[in-house]
């Protein structure tokens, strides 16, 4: 089975759980994957890739990502998440202070990862150097926050509309935004609503509509005399009768009208990354 297909991840579960759930419903050997992870706490969208559509994971994990996240103020965890300890308190701050701090977090900013992260610092997850109470320097990085739109704020939490490039952490940006107001906050509830061009109402969207939404693929023609060639992998540019955008990266391989597969473009060949049948559309 060679799919695309977007989850709900619900909050308990790791992101490897839900993989491995889902796993149990293939063939055995078939494989598995997905294109970015989700915190235990959190909840949202989840791209998983099975069979040879596992190869597209580098193209998909390059996306952006939009959360809606809720901020508690007034104090910080260690995990900077609600599974933590306390480890700092301080005052909540009024509206008008963090109305006033949010617009410098837009644009490409540095900020330092959690330390209950899974980068890799001297060889070793940072998390578990973390809980075995070794100090851990997680060096900063550059990430860019598209949008960030406070939705409301009350009680001291702010639930908040975050766009984002890949690799910033969440749980940072509320850090670094309870910081920035004289605070002390960590999430309570995070939610990703999208992953690049997909959203949650998405889900269901067979993997050829899931593909194309991507802008990544055209499609490209071959002639019924291609399809042995094809069946072995090899597409050369003279098999190709016509590409709607020979610009795109990948495409949607068709012989005689058919769907048969998806391609990578590779110079002067095509690349064949998994078959697909009119049953995927």
């Amino acid at each position: 089975m060679n799919s695309v297909l977007l989850m709900d991840k619900e909050p308990g579960i790791t992101s490897f759980g839900l993989v491995q759930r889902e796993k149990r419903k293939l063939a055995k050997g078939t494989k598995i994957g997905h294109a970015g992870t989700l915190d235990r706490f959190a909840s949202g969208l989840m791209v998983i890739l099975t069979g040879s559509c596992t190869r597209l994971c580098p193209a998909f994990t390059s996306f952006g990502k939009e959360y809606v996240a809720e901020i508690v103020f007034g104090e910080e965890t260690d995990t900077l998440d609600p599974e933590g300890e306390v480890v700092r308190r301080a005052p909540v701050p009024t509206r008008e202070a963090l109305e006033a701090v949010l617009p410098s977090f837009i644009g490409t900013i540095r900020q330092v990862p959690p330390v209950y992260s899974a980068i890799h610092i001297d060889g070793e997850r940072a998390y578990r150097s973390a809980r075995e109470g070794r100090a851990v320097e997680m060096p900063a990085r550059e990430v860019t926050i598209s949008s960030l739109e406070l939705l409301s704020f009350a009680d001291g939490k702010a639930l908040v509309r975050a766009a984002v490039s890949k690799g910033t952490y969440i749980r940072s940006i509320a850090r670094d935004i309870a910081a920035a107001c004289g605070s002390a906050g960590r999430l309570e509830n995070l939610r990703r609503t999208a992953v690049g061009p997909w959203g949650l109402a998405d889900i269901g969207l067979g993997t050829y509509g899931l593909l194309e939404k991507t802008g990544l693929f055209s499609v490209s023609e071959l002639p019924g005399a291609a399809r042995k060639k094809a069946e072995n992998g090899f597409i050369g540019a003279a098999s190709v009768l016509s590409d709607t955008d020979p610009e795109r990266p990948f495409c949607f391989v068709r012989i005689g009208g058919t769907l048969f597969g998806i391609g990578e473009k590779d110079g002067e060949r095509i690349r064949l990354l998994a078959r697909l049948g009119d049953e995927d559309m």
